[in-house]
């Protein structure tokens, strides 16, 4: 009996237990362990596209990760028409044929579907990205692999449009795959050569050619790609497999793409400028090599086997560790494990992945939807709170904090999150007015909002600048309820954030912690390499133990804190103290008093001096001599 067909689940516990519930598609003979179907689980994992991140933009839009890499990259401010989708195409032209812009023509994909992409890019080429002036340089990504048949109506847009903006206004660079086979160790052109066969016969002549590669690529293949595919040698670009990400554009600039560019669309860039606009892009890529001393973060999630699903958290966590010159090690835990129906089922996992818990430096639980896990993120919360470990909460870890505070603090067993449990008798989390129930397209709290900070002392304000307001990107569906406020500050919870109607609450803080910071906003959307978020930042120096200084200092990281050494005392004392606490366990006995700290603890006083003016925003600006070698414009389909 063949199997049905069924949707691929998220973790592989509930796989195994379908697959258990339906002994009949095993045949008798055949004896299955546990071992075998989790084989299989990563079989299917990595053969599925899975759930990855879905990035926002600051007006709302949700698209994929290559946005979020452009802006990070560019650090610039992209928009929903940067990226173009078939749909949104399709879309347009019917609108158009609706209102009889066709004059009752047969609409087809060549010129009307054609047309519509070429115009859509001349729109948004001249939309600034940085600051008021038109970017000079419009990079377009035509994503997917040549030949595929939902590409073929922008592969023919843009070779039509190469004779539209005139052959120096329009450069193509082609990137494709050389394959090392481990069997003979020799790079594979095969696939180039076909690949640029197949895009010239479409019309479309590149001019570069970027190799990706395991390895570097030698003189002898670029000259055989050179020859096969009608290109000189110097326009073949070999990318091979870096130890960082950061260096990929320091090794094109080595190839001398700056300089082909410049010669062929005619941008005329002062060269001498060149060295200077790198340079800080230079030393952030050169601590990724030099750093030695690692800061442990724990990610506390629930699709934590996938890579991409909380990309953007993991880079933040890297630009703010880089900043302050330490390596990120993230140790990702799956928030189910950590809840006590594992304990019971399987008691290993259970205990392994509290022992990482407990060994980390910092803990952070980023956003996500549903119930699955929520427990394991609270009992993350409660932990970290109890054993004043460094805390981070984004979206869905505020809700998570609120409701752990409000169970174990104010003594409001029940408190849950209506998305969680409809019928709890102390809704802490309810859903927004926006939100309609039952439809789930349309009803989020999308893109840059502006987040108003309260009149009290407050770390995060401090880390941001000390501004009174701060925008930042949202997406979420549920929220704080307003009537738990007062009765979760007066235990010692303070809402330090709201927004502009102080209804809606957005930051939190506790009083006598060393850093226990949870906002509803997603401030990982606004980092930075060279510009890391603050509560990413705060979070890895109250790990390192730097906080209080660092803001005594007024925000200003000093040359002892931005070496990679430190005094042989402060590593033992260091190590000690997160030694022992790292002894506590999750299920230790506490105290069922309801106050969170005691008037003699010296952490209650609030943290002097003022702050630095970095903030989150988007502040460097470039001139249109340093636009060309510096900022550009990204348009993705």
């Amino acid at each position: 009996m063949a199997p049905k067909k069924s949707t691929i689940v998220l973790n592989v516990e509930q796989f195994i237990h379908d697959i258990e519930e339906r002994p009949a598609i095993w045949n008798r003979n055949f004896h299955c362990n546990k071992a075998f179907l989790e084989q299989m689980w990563d079989e299917l994992s990595s053969t599925h596209k899975l759930p990855s991140e879905v990035y926002v933009l600051d007006d709302g839009a949700e698209v994929d990760l290559d946005l979020g890499n452009y802006e990070r990259f560019l650090d610039i401010t992209l928009h929903r028409d940067n990226n173009i989708t078939t749909g949104k195409i399709y879309k347009l032209v019917i609108e158009k044929e609706r209102k009889g812009d066709y004059l009752g023509k047969t609409v087809q994909v060549v010129p009307h579907i054609t047309d519509a992409i070429q115009e859509w890019v001349e729109k948004i080429a001249q939309r600034p990205v940085q600051g008021s002036s038109k970017p000079r340089v419009c990079i377009v990504e035509l994503g997917g692999t040549i030949g595929d048949i939902e590409g073929m109506p922008f592969v023919e847009a843009f070779r039509q449009f190469q004779f539209r903006v005139k052959r120096e206004n329009f450069c193509l660079a082609h990137v494709s795959l050389v394959p090392l086979p481990k069997a003979t160790g020799e790079p594979k052109t095969k696939p180039t050569q076909s690949s640029v066969r197949e895009l010239r016969g479409c019309g479309l002549s590149p001019d570069l050619i970027v190799c990706r590669s395991e390895k570097p690529i030698g003189l002898e293949v670029k000259e055989k790609i050179s020859n096969f595919c009608h290109v000189d040698p110097d326009q073949v670009i070999c990318i091979h497999d870096l130890n960082s990400i950061y260096h990929v554009p320091i090794l094109m600039e080595q190839n001398g793409v700056i300089e082909f560019l410049n010669e062929r669309l005619k941008l005329n860039i002062d060269m001498s400028k060149r060295a200077k606009c790198l340079q800080h892009w230079r030393d952030l890529a050169r601590r990724t090599e030099t750093v030695r001393r690692e800061v442990n973060i724990a990610i506390v999630g629930k699709y934590t086997k996938f890579a991409d699903s909380y990309a953007s958290v993991v880079k933040a966590v890297q630009h703010a560790a880089l900043a302050v010159n330490r390596k990120a090690n993230l140790v990702f835990i799956e928030s189910c494990l950590l809840e006590q129906e594992t304990l019971q089922r399987e008691p290993s996992k259970y205990h392994k992945e509290w022992q990482k818990l407990c060994e980390s430096n910092g803990i952070l639980v980023p956003g996500g939807f549903g119930a699955r896990g929520m427990e394991g993120k609270i009992r993350a919360c409660q932990w970290a709170r109890e054993n004043k470990r460094p805390f981070l909460g984004i979206c869905l870890g505020l809700q998570a904090a609120v409701i752990e505070f409000a169970r174990n603090v104010v003594n409001l067993k029940d408190a849950n999150s209506t998305e969680i449990n409809p019928d709890t008798e102390h809704p802490l989390v309810i859903d927004m007015p926006e939100h309609h129930i039952g439809q789930m397209g349309g009803t989020m709290r999308l893109g840059k909002r502006t987040t108003i900070f309260a009149d009290k002392p407050s770390t995060i304000r401090q880390l941001y600048g000390n501004p009174e307001t701060v925008d930042e990107r949202h997406r979420h569906r549920y929220e704080v309820n307003p009537q738990y406020v007062s009765q979760l500050e007066s235990h010692g919870m303070n809402f330090v954030g709201t927004d502009v109607d102080k209804k809606r609450m957005e930051i939190i803080e506790l009083r006598c912690h060393p850093y226990f910071v949870a906002t509803q906003y997603h401030p990982e959307y606004l980092s930075r390499p060279l510009k890391p978020s603050p509560p990413f930042l705060g979070l890895i120096l109250a790990a390192e133990d730097r906080l209080t200084s660092y803001i005594e200092r007024g925000c200003r990281l000093s040359p002892r804190q931005l070496s990679d050494a430190s005094s042989d005392e402060d590593e033992t004392v260091n190590g000690v103290a997160h030694n022992f606490e790292a002894l506590k366990f999750p299920g230790h006995k506490k105290s069922t008093t309801t106050s969170t700290c005691t008037s003699t603890d010296n952490q209650c006083e609030p943290l002097n001096g003022l702050m630095n003016g970095n903030g989150n925003g988007l502040n460097h600006t470039f001139d249109d001599e340093e636009s060309g070698a510096c900022g550009e414009s990204r348009i993705s389909d």
